[in-house]
């Protein structure tokens, strides 16, 4: 299995980031890879809460993991350090073997100058999920969750 690893820099304070991280309306917006939708089945941003995600492709030729243009996954919030720390178990809803298995991904948040910096960890990536793409769809949350967060352009405020 593999491990994939992301960070960036987000201009809020960590109360604001580690609030996106387990709040499922933010999740709705940022926990999804550009050109795909989310829809929030289940989120209890709890430790020991379930959650239940699908992501769909806008394009009419997108190949999703569990049907059609679609990837669901379901999980548990295994550890939360408020501020600090968010740890999901994860699993893609599918019959594929080459995707299935349970990942972890962790979420780290540090102090930074004006701003916080996320770390993000995938372990034990099945073997049907490529690296590259993974850490590409990461990035993109990333960003999402970094435009949520911080708010306008402007004055920079989070906006939760």
């Amino acid at each position: 299995m593999t491990t994939t690893h992301s960070r960036r820099f987000i201009r809020a304070p960590r109360a604001a980031v580690y609030h996106a991280l387990i709040d499922a309306e933010s999740v709705r917006h940022w926990m999804v890879p550009d050109d795909m939708t989310s829809e929030i089945h289940t989120f209890e941003g709890r430790q020991g809460g379930a959650f239940r995600i699908s992501l769909t492709y806008d394009a009419p030729d997108g190949t999703g993991k569990t049907t059609g243009r679609t990837d669901t996954f379901h999980g548990t919030f295994v550890e939360l350090v408020p501020d600090t720390k968010v740890v999901q178990s994860v699993e893609f809803e599918t019959d594929v073997p080459d995707l299935r298995g349970l990942m972890t991904i962790t979420y780290e948040l540090h102090d930074a100058d004006d701003g916080t910096e996320l770390v993000g960890r995938h372990d034990d990536l099945p073997p049907g999920v490529s690296p590259a793409d993974n850490e590409l769809g990461t990035r993109m949350s990333m960003d999402k969750l970094a435009r949520l967060v911080e708010g306008p352009s402007t004055n920079r405020q989070p906006c939760l």
